[in-house]
């Protein structure tokens, strides 16, 4: 499947995991259909009589359609997704008398998408690389008023607040990316070989290629190694 048909692909109805009364209801909102149904598999796995998945969205209008739609408790939410990211959903479903909370569930872990999103209302942001308890225990978490953070990214947030982060100069220097670009971007500075890259975004290898030539131009910048210095420069890796 493309990355445009796989991103345009509508998140089908999905069963609920088995549960008891108190278990925590879920929305998962990511573009990618195969993460989405990925994370569905981990928490049905794990998350029996803890969790229930409600609902899954893939851009920003189903999102805020299923969330009022469902009302859970919990939003699993991507950072980057189309029709204006993570922040627009939460703007557009905000939480009322507590409900929902948002989780960031995404693959970026720099410090502009972190500080940005929190600001914008979720209640903690891990990566994608967390396995499937840790998402559980992070879910049950923020059901009950935590807040919840991977552990590097929490000393994003106090430096930010504590005004040491400036985050306004970082979203300017990334302005001229895509959000897809800035994605690929950083995978490419922390050492990932393109095939690498194109299984963690579920993109083809080709446009790995694509996207690095464009945010190489864009950047004005010639390498791998220069593009690695800048990332790291500005605090992104």
């Amino acid at each position: 499947m493309t990355e445009s048909a796989e991103s345009a692909e509508s998140a089908e109805p999905v069963a609920s995991v088995s549960s008891g009364a108190g278990a925590v209801r879920v929305v998962i909102v990511d573009d990618h259909a195969m993460f989405r149904r990925g994370v569905h598999a981990e928490l049905v796995g794990v998350g029996v009589g803890r969790v229930e998945v409600v609902g899954e969205a893939a851009d920003v209008d189903e999102a805020v359609r299923v969330i009022k739609e469902t009302g859970p408790v919990v939003v699993l939410l991507d950072v980057h997704l189309p029709g204006g990211g993570g922040v627009e959903v939460m703007r557009r479903a905000p939480s009322i008398d507590g409900r929902p909370l948002y989780l960031a569930l995404s693959v970026s872990d720099a410090a502009e998408d972190v500080i940005g999103t929190i600001r914008g209302g979720a209640r903690g942001y891990v990566t994608k690389t967390i396995t499937g308890p840790e998402l559980v225990d992070a879910i049950e978490r923020v059901a009950t008023g935590d807040a919840v953070f991977s552990p590097r990214l929490a000393g994003f947030v106090l430096d930010a607040f504590a005004g040491t982060i400036a985050v306004a100069d970082v979203d300017e220097d990334l302005d001229r990316l895509s959000e897809r670009e800035r994605e690929v971007m950083r995978l490419i500075a922390r050492g990932y070989a393109y095939k690498e890259v194109a299984k963690e975004l579920f993109i083809s290898i080709k446009t790995v290629e694509t996207h690095m030539s464009s945010v190489l131009r864009k950047l004005q910048l010639s390498s791998r190694h220069e593009l690695t210095r800048w990332a790291t420069d500005r605090r992104l890796l």
